[in-house]
């Protein structure tokens, strides 16, 4: 009787650095960076370059469960003291709307210069000329 002996075929597996496969993942983690592209010219399989990130994420998540969460403060909300209204002169416009005369505007207030041209948003001026009035 013939017997056949069963041997174990030797291990063809390829044996990568650890310094190899860290600096692999550090480029792949890159923003814009592409995996397979990577794989690629290092000559690996992608799908291995893909494990060897998970790996070294998962092993990054308990050094980031160590940081402490963010604290909450308490916070008291104080009612403002009541403004004063703005002089009559300045008070706002009735209705906010665009002007439909063109040329310019020049004011002088407060020893500042205001010179508006085209087109006049009311609204806008008003609150430039009470913001330039409050300034003195």
């Amino acid at each position: 009787m013939d017997s056949k002996r069963v041997t174990k075929p030797r291990d063809i597996r390829r044996r990568h650095a650890e310094e190899f496969k860290q600096t692999l993942v550090q480029r792949s983690l890159l923003p814009g960076a592409s995996v397979a592209a990577i794989a690629q010219e290092a000559g690996v399989n992608a799908n291995l370059l893909f494990n060897w990130r998970r790996l070294h994420l998962q092993a990054q998540e308990p050094a980031l469960a160590r940081v402490p969460a963010p604290v909450l403060l308490p916070v008291t909300v104080v009612a403002a003291a009541p403004v004063a209204p703005p002089p009559p002169s300045l008070a706002p416009p009735p209705a906010s709307r665009p002007s439909s005369a063109g040329g310019t505007i020049e004011i002088d207030i407060s020893g500042a210069r205001v010179r508006v041209r085209g087109r006049v948003d009311e609204a806008s001026l008003h609150t430039v000329l009470r913001a330039l009035t409050r300034a003195t």
